[in-house]
Formats: structure tokens, C-alpha cells, sequence
């Protein structure tokens, strides 16, 4: 990441975190014996904010500035807040399309998932705030910038932002292979959310039980699965060839 999306030193990382700053994560110093940054840690997990402790060569590129072993990485884009997106959306459109995200941890694949997303007209996309790739500089090359034009919601809980947009009328649909159906009989011409599996578990099993719907990719070789981007872009181009058809 550039300088520009740093912030280093004891109490610069420490305010930040007060005031809620968009932090993806925080480097500590490995085998540091300042108790200050045992007090950042536990501010950081508080605020669901990703912390490792990593050796001092990690710290190399920053030797110019009095880090003081802290280093926290800031977002380079502006999250959204979660209901408010929402609201906004349903006031304006009568079949509004969001993207749910279960542990996308791969930069390049959220970066393509973006950048399909755009083109085909999502409305927001949402990600937990742990345990999901960060929107970082190879994120937004892979987007082809897509990251700094379709709205992008942080939330603590998956299971939270389900149920407040299953009470707001939007019915989940679930991609996944455990189901008999294809993804082709669902109608996808409605409020819709769709929610899309990490690379190597799938959608977790008690975000998957939430799901109204749940549909799958025929496949016909070899392979039992695709890539999860590769997924995503064929999922949401059916729901776009079903909107446009009725449109």
C-alpha cells in the first residue's frame, strides 16, 4: 500500500481506532515488550479489526518513521453504512440487487467479483469485517477501478445484515451445490441478495439455513466446482438476462 494509507506510532492508531477510522489491519512488532500495543490489540478486537504480530523486518520499509512498532493500514475507499445503503436502494428501485460475500479471502477474486458486479448493476455489495479479503491496491487493479464505483458495506455480522434485509422485503438466494436446483428455475426478477461462498469452504452452514432459495451451476466435466468469481459473474449475468427480459 501507498504511504497515503498508513498510520503509524502509538497514538495516531490508537485514535484512529477510537474515531472509526476504515482500518483493514494492524501490524504490531513480534516479541515487543511495550504493554501499549497489548492495549491496541484489544481496542483493535473491539472494533473487529484485523491484528497481527509480525517481526521487525516487516517494518523495514518504515524504519523512517517512529512507528514505534505500530503500523495500520487504512481503506482506500469509503464504506458505505450498511441500513442506510439499503434504505436508499429500496426506496429508489422496485427489484434492488445486493451481493452478500461469505469469506471471500482472495484479493483477485474480490477484485473480479467487483468488477462483475458493476457491469452487471449491483447495487451494493456486502462483506463481514473479518475474515475477508481486504480492497487493497491489487483488489482495485483486478476491479479495473470498479471498487471506487459500486457501493461497498462493512458489516460485523452476516447473519444481522441478512435478517435486516429479509425483514425489508429482499429474498436471499444461496450459490451453492447443495441443493437440487439450478440456478436457471429460480426467479431472480425480484428483491433479490445473493450470497456467494468463500474459495474453500462454501457459504457457512448457518448462513446457508437462512437462505429462501438456494441454487447451483450445472457442471458437466471433470471439475466439481468453478472458480468462485467465475461463479459469481455467471449467477449475476442470469439475473440480469432474467431482468432484462422482463424489463
Amino acid at each position: 500500500m501507498e504511504d497515503s494509507h498508513i498510520i503509524f506510532g502509538i497514538h495516531s492508531v490508537v485514535e484512529a481506532l477510537k474515531q472509526n477510522k476504515d482500518i483493514e489491519k494492524i501490524n504490531l512488532l513480534k516479541d515487543s515488550d511495550n504493554p501499549k500495543l497489548k492495549e491496541i490489540e484489544g481496542l483493535a478486537k473491539q472494533h473487529t479489526v484485523k491484528v497481527s504480530y509480525v517481526p521487525i523486518q516487516k517494518f523495514k520499509k518504515f524504519e523512517n518513521l517512529n512507528h514505534q512498532g505500530v503500523i495500520a493500514y487504512t481503506s482506500q475507499i469509503e464504506y458505505k453504512e450498511f441500513e442506510s445503503t439499503v434504505e436508499a436502494v429500496l426506496e429508489a428501485k422496485s427489484s434492488p440487487l445486493f451481493l452478500l460475500l461469505d469469506g471471500i479471502t482472495d484479493v483477485r477474486n474480490l477484485g473480479a467479483i467487483l468488477r462483475t458486479a458493476e457491469c452487471t448493476g449491483v447495487d451494493a455489495v456486502i462483506l463481514p469485517k473479518s475474515g475477508s479479503a481486504q480492497v487493497n491496491n491489487e483488489t482495485i487493479k483486478t476491479s479495473a477501478g470498479a471498487a471506487f464505483n459500486i457501493s461497498i458495506c462493512k458489516v460485523d455480522h452476516l447473519k444481522d445484515a441478512i435478517f435486516y434485509l429479509k425483514s425489508s422485503g429482499v429474498e436471499l438466494v444461496a450459490a451453492t451445490e447443495k441443493t437440487e436446483h439450478s440456478i436457471y428455475d429460480l426467479e431472480l426478477n425480484k428483491p433479490l441478495a445473493i450470497i456467494m461462498g468463500g474459495e474453500g469452504e462454501g457459504i457457512q452452514p448457518s448462513i446457508l439455513k437462512m437462505a429462501d432459495q438456494r441454487g447451483k451451476l450445472p457442471l458437466l466435466g471433470e471439475i466439481e466446482s468453478l472458480n468462485v468469481s467465475v461463479a459469481c459473474g455467471v449467477i449475476l449475468y442470469e439475473t440480469l438476462r432474467q431482468r432484462l427480459s422482463k424489463a
